[in-house]
């Protein structure tokens, strides 16, 4: 199981500080179990036992077992919750040697769309394409480019048995193509964000042709969505976390810092980042939500973190064990002066360097939390990625915000509509004109 530990929050954050809010806390559990709470027309996710049935689960297993063998690589389309999912569980747990999953939708890079179009020429690739909608712009260009790729390479014929659409299972632009041109496809459940759509066909689908065990990674999250349902800040991990964030708020620590000592989390952080931002950010509050990876960023950010502004707190990614075994050799001349690490495991000094890191931070102002998995493996993965979903939907309600929305996002996409012409020319005028007044004003250059 997932264990919390909060001591480096003390003195800002004490046990009495985290129990005094029970209550609200108890609250917060009711709305989201009740469905009583602002967007509840989104708690889909609440249950990851019953997000899909063994029939679904088992046809994505037939159908990506069939890519697996016609193809070697899977190229996922989307953008958002519809890739960060996929993408954080793939870099963390797939297997070394094993299929290839690349990305695409993610970005409007030229550079990058070219590269990946190049790079797939020749090659043995399939398409999972993922849009509720079928329109967003980013992911909508991907597939039209990688859609018009793949038939030119292999055919219409077969270039259809190598697109799944996971997507709507009614609605949508998405939706009538899989109807016209007969992909196979699973859908996006109606009461579920993109955002907390890991468990989901949305991450599934890619996570089994990686090789991913998936029944270990739901088993996981059904393991912790259980353990959650007792709201008792004493036994409840998820719900002190949400708290503890709460708390360091008010007291004006207004950015949170994921920091891990594996790079394998990378993504992990990215989508955390979606997560608790596009949650909490609106209404003119919530935690900025940032991430560190140390110890590379301890040589670039780790002065910063350890006498800059002090405006933050840490939350550390611990790995308790499974780590590969890489142990030091003895060097005659030791002008490195490392013969005394001669038979350390190179995880023994990784941890040491987090708990180094953890006590200088902390000596320097920086409050912290630990989480720690037992090992980085797809059950204990699942458990952490419910624990986040989970603690999201109550640090929002503590926090006042509806945290299953995201009208902010809207914002840029009806400006970019506009400036490329989509919605009309009178609207295009009157934006590039809000343009054209506030961009260039002020230039300096050479």
């Amino acid at each position: 199981m997932i264990k919390l530990d909060y001591s480096y929050l003390s003195p800002e954050v004490s046990p009495a500080n985290i129990a005094a809010l029970q209550g609200p806390v108890e609250l917060a559990h009711k709305m989201l179990h009740q469905g009583t709470g602002a967007g509840s027309d989104f708690l889909g996710w609440l249950d990851p036992a019953a997000i899909m049935d063994a029939a679904q689960l088992t046809k994505i297993k037939a159908v990506t077992a069939k890519l697996r063998e016609e193809t070697d690589i899977m190229v996922v389309v989307g953008i958002g919750g519809s890739y960060l999912g996929a993408r954080t569980v793939i870099e963390a747990l797939a297997p070394a040697g094993g299929k290839q999953v690349l990305y695409a939708g993610q970005t409007l890079s030229a550079d990058y769309t070219a590269w990946l179009l190049n790079y797939l020429a020749g090659k043995r690739f399939c398409i999972n394409v993922v849009s509720k909608s079928g329109t967003t712009t980013e992911p909508a260009i991907a597939f039209r480019l990688l859609r018009e790729l793949l038939v030119r390479e292999v055919g219409e014929e077969v270039a259809i048995s190598r697109i799944v659409a996971t997507t709507d299972p009614t609605n949508g632009a998405l939706r009538t193509t899989v109807q016209n041109k007969g992909y196979a496809d699973f859908p996006i459940p109606a009461n579920v964000g993109g955002r907390y759509s890991v468990f989901t066909a949305v991450g599934m689908v890619p996570f089994a042709y990686a090789g991913i065990n998936v029944d270990a990674l739901i088993t996981g999250a059904v393991a912790c969505a259980a353990a959650c349902k007792n709201p008792d800040l004493a036994v409840n991990p998820a719900y002190v976390y949400a708290a503890a964030r709460n708390i360091m708020l008010e007291q004006g620590k207004n950015i949170e810092l994921m920091a891990n000592f594996e790079p394998r989390l990378h993504y992990l952080a990215e989508w955390w980042k979606q997560l608790y931002g596009e949650s909490e950010g609106k209404d003119g509050k919530g935690i900025f939500p940032a991430s560190v990876e140390f110890t590379t960023d301890l040589h670039s950010m780790g002065q910063w973190i350890q006498d800059g502004r002090r405006a933050i707190f840490e939350t550390f990614i611990n790995i308790d064990g499974g780590q590969p075994k890489v142990e030091l050799p003895s060097d005659a001349e030791n002008l490195d002066e490392l013969n005394y690490l001669v038979g350390s495991d190179i995880n023994s000094v990784n941890f040491s360097a987090f708990q180094g890191t953890a006590l200088a931070h902390r000596s320097g102002g920086v409050p912290s939390m630990t989480i720690t998995l037992a090992k980085l493996d797809a059950f204990n993965f699942g458990e952490l990625l419910y624990f986040f979903q989970k603690a999201c939907g109550i640090s929002g309600y503590l926090l006042g915000v509806n945290p299953f929305d995201q009208p902010g996002v809207e914002a840029y996409k009806k400006n970019m509509f506009a400036l490329l012409g989509k919605k009309g020319d009178a609207v295009k005028a009157e934006v590039t004109a809000a343009v054209d007044a506030a961009v260039g004003v002020n230039v300096v250059g050479f």
